[in-house]
């Protein structure tokens, strides 16, 4: 009987314990979410940048809800941070390019200039400036600070007069090869037919266009006309972009034609005549 009972007592006591290993775990549980709850107190200076952001409204890859880029450093704030460019790019002068300068308040220093073949202008009485690479707001700060040295706050306005147009180049088989404007939206089959067209000699399906993507790089892309001629589709017709390159390479029976005899290649050409 006495062992009976040291047995119960036993098994009791083990499940005494037992409960109370499962009850500690649960109340760790329980205070958990409560103690996470708990933000972390922020800076004051992130508190200042969180109430401004609020106060823009939320963005979207760099874009306010209102409909303004928070990148204020690109052009006329159209930016488009999110493709690392700007959507609305402004022209940069380059070699050769003439502007003129004109001055509000002191008329003696008006001026027509052209950029040197090293990039800079000699400036009236303010020595040189470099100018290619700059817009012209940029260009116009620059002149500004130049004369800003003996002038009281110069008013100045910068006009371009002659500048580098937008052409496209296009070469190999075509009629009229050369150096062409770029007016308006044009496609590969337009600039060839501005070219004068295809010669003989021509092959259609291999057509490449050369865009210059950076100093050093530049983009190959095959393209067959002839195919999308065949076709009546010209929805894979490429648009070009200023100073791209359009080369069309002679065809594989025109680069044999001259080494074999013409009385050769007219049967060939034509054997019902015999």
């Amino acid at each position: 009987m006495k062992t009976f009972v040291q047995c119960v007592v036993f098994v009791a006591a083990g499940l005494l314990i037992r409960q109370l290993c499962l009850v500690a775990p649960a109340q760790e549980i329980a205070l958990s979410p409560v103690v996470a709850a708990r933000p972390p107190t922020p800076p004051s200076h992130r508190l200042a940048a969180v109430g401004s952001a609020e106060n823009a409204g939320p963005t979207v890859a760099g874009i306010s809800a209102k409909g303004e880029t928070t990148n204020p450093s690109k052009a006329d704030g159209k930016g488009d941070p999110a493709l690392g460019g700007e959507r609305h790019p402004l022209y940069r002068v380059t070699k050769s390019d003439t502007f003129e300068v004109n001055f509000t308040f002191s008329p003696e220093y008006n001026q027509n200039l052209t950029v040197q073949p090293d990039g800079f202008v000699v400036l009236r009485g303010a020595g040189t400036v470099l100018a290619e690479g700059f817009t012209v707001p940029e260009l116009q700060q620059a002149i500004t600070k130049a004369y800003g040295s003996f002038l009281h706050d110069p008013e100045i306005t910068v006009t371009l007069k002659d500048f580098e147009k937008p052409y496209f180049l296009a070469s190999g088989e075509v009629s009229h090869p050369g150096k062409y404007e770029l007016r308006g939206d044009l496609t590969v089959n337009e600039a060839v037919a501005i070219a004068g067209g295809f010669t003989q000699q021509a092959r259609h399906s291999q057509v490449v266009l050369f865009r210059r993507i950076s100093l050093d790089v530049a983009e190959a892309h095959l393209i067959d006309v002839k195919k999308m001629l065949n076709s009546r589709s010209l929805r894979e017709d490429w648009h070009l972009q200023p100073g791209d390159f359009i080369y069309v390479p002679q065809s594989r029976v025109s680069k044999i034609r001259k080494f074999v005899p013409a009385s050769s290649m007219n049967w060939y050409l034509n054997p019902l005549q015999f």
